[in-house]
């Protein structure tokens, strides 16, 4: 699969993957989230609470 400009690419995971977890593990304010392509480039974002 080749992505292009503009391409958009969403990733989730299945409800309950942190509540699964020993201990749970949830997202939290002050966290970031980071996803990298090679040869693209790295995303970050940071979790904020409302």
């Amino acid at each position: 699969m080749t992505l292009k400009p503009g391409d958009v690419v969403v990733t989730g995971t299945p409800a309950g993957v942190g509540l699964a977890r020993k201990p749970p593990l949830w997202m939290r304010d002050g966290d970031t989230v980071e996803v990298e392509i090679d040869k693209i480039g790295l995303l970050s974002n940071p979790v904020r609470d409302r």
